[in-house]
């Protein structure tokens, strides 16, 4: 297994608060704490809640371009109205790549239930089998948030308190952040990175016993 676990000897297995496993720097939280989303509870308030839309990655800006004839269908008039003003994506004053909101609000590409919940206008379409991108990884990966580095990309769980449902739900059922973001994780980082990741939590379980 090609991990460094910082601060501490292998054969302790006492984490700190970061490892590495190649090219990212993983914090602990991402393994001990718990996460499942609540959607009865909180109704999608994270696509909602915030001053900013979501982060996109540059290679998915073409993306968001090759799919949106496809998307809209699926997106409200106000989404519509909001991405052909501003684009499938924007790029803020700090150079930063996400995707359009409505009137400063929620994303441009959510959609509500017949019930009030938010749901994605991108992942309606997937799940309709009209288009193969599911959504931006940055949706697709929450609660787990990704910074890059020169050399490393951090990859940290964000804790927000609309999402204490979810902390609650998550304990309940004892399912940790990174096995509610696996299938995220595996199209991020692949297979290899996430099956070392399982096997960093396996030696954490037995070093947190001891």
């Amino acid at each position: 297994m090609n991990t460094e676990i910082l601060g501490a000897q292998r054969q302790n297995m006492y984490l700190c608060a970061m490892f590495q496993i190649d090219q990212t720097i993983v914090s602990e939280d991402v393994i001990n704490k718990d996460f499942v989303c609540n959607l009865s509870a909180c109704k999608g308030e994270c696509c909602i809640a915030g001053e900013a839309g979501a982060p996109v990655e540059p290679q998915e800006v073409e993306i968001l371009k090759e799919i949106y004839p496809k998307v809209k269908p699926f997106l409200r008039p106000e989404g519509i109205a909001a991405i052909e003003a501003q684009g499938t994506h924007i790029k803020t004053d700090l150079d930063q790549l996400e995707t359009p909101l409505v009137n400063g609000a929620e994303c441009a590409y959510v959609t509500f239930t017949k019930d009030g919940v938010a749901s994605c206008g991108i992942e309606d379409a997937y799940n309709a089998g009209e288009v193969a991108f599911r959504k931006p990884i940055s949706c697709h990966l929450y609660p787990v948030r990704l910074q890059k580095y020169s050399k490393f990309t951090a990859v940290n769980y964000e804790r927000w308190p609309i999402c204490d449902d979810a902390c609650s739900l998550g304990k309940e059922l004892q399912v940790p952040v990174y096995k509610f973001t696996k299938d995220a994780l595996i199209r991020k980082f692949g297979e290899q990175w996430y099956q070392e990741l399982e096997d960093v939590a396996e030696l954490y379980k037995k070093g947190d016993a001891k």
